[in-house]
């Protein structure tokens, strides 16, 4: 009768141990949120991309500047 009692305790801990698991995963998943790792490359190369467009479009309005104050000198001259 004490190896039943012993293998019941046992099941017992075991279960108690994955729901203790279960709700400390699900606590971290609330407050970090569900983010994978290829989500969070997704979002750096999204973020990457923006910043280089932006880049790009700053050199081209550096560049229509630099035309007109070139265009305006010629013709004023």
């Amino acid at each position: 009768m004490g190896d039943r009692a012993q293998l019941r305790q046992l099941i017992g801990s075991l279960l108690l141990a994955a729901v203790i698991v279960a709700i400390a995963i699900a606590v971290v998943t609330a407050k970090l949120g569900p983010t994978s790792a290829a989500e969070l490359d997704a979002r750096e190369d999204r973020l990457k991309e923006r910043i280089e467009l932006r880049e790009e479009r700053l050199e081209q309005q550096e560049e229509a500047r630099e035309e007109r104050l070139e265009q305006g000198g010629r013709g004023g001259g």
